[in-house]
Protein backbone atom coordinates (compact mmCIF):
# COMPACT_ATOMS: atom_id res chain seq x y z
CA UNK A 1 0.00 0.00 0.00
CA UNK A 2 1.36 3.49 -0.90
CA UNK A 3 1.07 6.13 1.29
CA UNK A 4 0.78 9.69 0.33
CA UNK A 5 1.27 12.75 2.61
CA UNK A 6 -0.66 15.52 1.67
CA UNK A 7 0.39 18.92 3.43
CA UNK A 8 -3.11 21.37 3.49
CA UNK A 9 -2.77 24.38 3.07
CA UNK A 10 -5.44 27.59 2.57
CA UNK A 11 -3.72 29.02 -0.67
CA UNK A 12 -2.58 32.80 -1.14
CA UNK A 13 -2.49 35.62 -2.98
CA UNK A 14 0.91 37.64 -4.62
CA UNK A 15 1.28 40.59 -5.68
CA UNK A 16 3.41 42.32 -8.78
CA UNK A 17 3.16 46.33 -8.02
CA UNK A 18 4.64 48.13 -10.87
CA UNK A 19 5.20 51.81 -11.17
CA UNK A 20 4.57 53.61 -14.17
CA UNK A 21 8.33 53.64 -15.30
CA UNK A 22 8.22 49.72 -14.81
CA UNK A 23 9.55 49.57 -11.64
CA UNK A 24 8.82 46.91 -9.39
CA UNK A 25 8.44 46.49 -5.57
CA UNK A 26 10.37 43.46 -4.01
CA UNK A 27 10.37 42.34 -0.66
CA UNK A 28 13.57 40.60 0.99
CA UNK A 29 12.68 38.12 3.66
CA UNK A 30 13.94 35.67 6.11
CA UNK A 31 13.32 32.12 5.35
CA UNK A 32 13.47 29.55 8.08
CA UNK A 33 13.85 26.58 5.14
CA UNK A 34 16.73 27.90 3.71
CA UNK A 35 17.95 30.11 6.75
CA UNK A 36 18.68 32.87 4.54
CA UNK A 37 16.87 36.21 3.44
CA UNK A 38 15.34 36.11 -0.54
CA UNK A 39 14.12 38.40 -2.75
CA UNK A 40 9.94 38.16 -3.19
CA UNK A 41 7.18 39.94 -4.34
CA UNK A 42 4.84 40.34 -1.59
CA UNK A 43 2.43 38.09 -0.56
CA UNK A 44 0.64 36.43 1.74
CA UNK A 45 -1.68 33.49 3.30
CA UNK A 46 -5.70 33.53 2.60
CA UNK A 47 -7.71 33.92 5.92
CA UNK A 48 -10.20 31.33 5.66
CA UNK A 49 -12.87 32.34 2.51
CA UNK A 50 -11.00 35.14 2.10
CA UNK A 51 -11.43 36.47 -1.37
CA UNK A 52 -7.69 36.46 -3.39
CA UNK A 53 -8.22 40.06 -4.32
CA UNK A 54 -8.65 41.04 -0.77
CA UNK A 55 -5.80 38.96 0.36
CA UNK A 56 -3.35 40.90 -2.22
CA UNK A 57 -4.77 44.04 -1.23
CA UNK A 58 -3.81 43.37 2.14
CA UNK A 59 -0.91 42.09 2.07
CA UNK A 60 0.25 45.09 -0.44
CA UNK A 61 -0.35 47.51 2.25
CA UNK A 62 0.54 45.51 5.48
CA UNK A 63 4.34 44.76 3.36
CA UNK A 64 4.93 47.41 1.25
CA UNK A 65 2.78 50.96 2.22
CA UNK A 66 1.22 50.92 -0.66
CA UNK A 67 -1.82 51.00 -1.67
CA UNK A 68 -3.37 50.59 -6.07
CA UNK A 69 -6.26 51.43 -7.78
CA UNK A 70 -5.92 48.98 -10.56
CA UNK A 71 -6.00 45.04 -10.72
CA UNK A 72 -5.27 42.49 -12.67
CA UNK A 73 -5.66 39.12 -11.83
CA UNK A 74 -2.49 37.28 -13.97
CA UNK A 75 -2.89 33.17 -12.94
CA UNK A 76 -2.49 31.22 -10.09
CA UNK A 77 -0.02 28.72 -9.65
CA UNK A 78 0.45 25.08 -7.83
CA UNK A 79 3.31 25.29 -5.56
CA UNK A 80 4.69 22.58 -5.22
CA UNK A 81 1.75 19.87 -6.47
CA UNK A 82 3.39 16.60 -4.97
CA UNK A 83 2.65 17.17 -1.49
CA UNK A 84 1.14 20.28 -0.80
CA UNK A 85 -2.84 21.99 -1.81
CA UNK A 86 -1.39 25.38 -2.00
CA UNK A 87 -2.32 27.54 -4.40
CA UNK A 88 -1.27 31.08 -5.59
CA UNK A 89 -3.18 33.67 -7.15
CA UNK A 90 -1.01 36.53 -8.13
CA UNK A 91 -1.81 39.93 -9.66
CA UNK A 92 -0.60 42.67 -11.34
CA UNK A 93 -1.22 45.86 -9.44
CA UNK A 94 -0.88 49.79 -11.03
CA UNK A 95 -1.36 53.56 -10.00
CA UNK A 96 0.25 52.62 -7.09
CA UNK A 97 0.09 55.40 -4.32
CA UNK A 98 1.47 55.38 -0.58
CA UNK A 99 -0.70 54.70 1.80
CA UNK A 100 -2.03 57.24 4.52
CA UNK A 101 -0.88 54.47 7.59
CA UNK A 102 2.97 53.10 6.17
CA UNK A 103 4.07 49.49 6.16
CA UNK A 104 1.96 47.08 8.72
CA UNK A 105 4.43 44.31 9.22
CA UNK A 106 3.06 41.65 11.60
CA UNK A 107 4.80 39.72 14.10
CA UNK A 108 7.57 37.68 12.62
CA UNK A 109 8.16 40.15 9.46
CA UNK A 110 10.10 43.10 11.73
CA UNK A 111 13.09 41.90 9.62
CA UNK A 112 11.57 42.07 6.23
CA UNK A 113 12.84 44.89 3.95
CA UNK A 114 11.62 46.27 0.55
CA UNK A 115 12.83 47.73 -2.40
CA UNK A 116 11.85 49.65 -5.78
CA UNK A 117 13.87 48.14 -8.59
CA UNK A 118 13.66 48.32 -12.17
CA UNK A 119 12.03 45.38 -14.14
CA UNK A 120 14.77 44.66 -16.58
CA UNK A 121 17.14 44.41 -13.58
CA UNK A 122 14.40 42.27 -11.54
CA UNK A 123 14.11 39.80 -15.14
CA UNK A 124 18.32 39.26 -14.66
CA UNK A 125 18.36 38.21 -11.10
CA UNK A 126 16.20 35.87 -12.19
CA UNK A 127 18.17 35.14 -14.74
CA UNK A 128 21.40 34.89 -12.94
CA UNK A 129 19.50 32.85 -10.02
CA UNK A 130 19.61 35.62 -7.33
CA UNK A 131 16.10 35.01 -7.09
CA UNK A 132 15.06 31.49 -6.93
CA UNK A 133 11.36 31.96 -5.50
CA UNK A 134 9.15 30.38 -7.87
CA UNK A 135 5.96 32.69 -7.37
CA UNK A 136 8.33 35.90 -8.23
CA UNK A 137 9.43 34.14 -11.31
CA UNK A 138 6.02 33.38 -12.75
CA UNK A 139 4.50 37.03 -11.69
CA UNK A 140 7.73 38.66 -12.92
CA UNK A 141 8.09 37.25 -16.19
CA UNK A 142 4.32 36.68 -16.87
CA UNK A 143 3.70 40.44 -15.83
CA UNK A 144 6.81 41.67 -17.75
CA UNK A 145 4.88 39.69 -21.08
CA UNK A 146 1.48 41.31 -20.06
CA UNK A 147 2.81 45.22 -19.71
CA UNK A 148 4.59 44.83 -23.30
CA UNK A 149 1.25 44.19 -25.16
CA UNK A 150 -0.69 46.39 -22.85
Amino acid sequence: ISVREVAEHSGGAVVLAVFPDRQIILINQHRYPFDKFIWELPAGKLNEGEDPLHCAQRELEEETGYNARQWKKLTSIYTSPGFCSEILHIFLATELSESPGGRKLEEGEETMTMKIIPMTEVIGMIENQEILDSKTICGVLLGDRILRIM
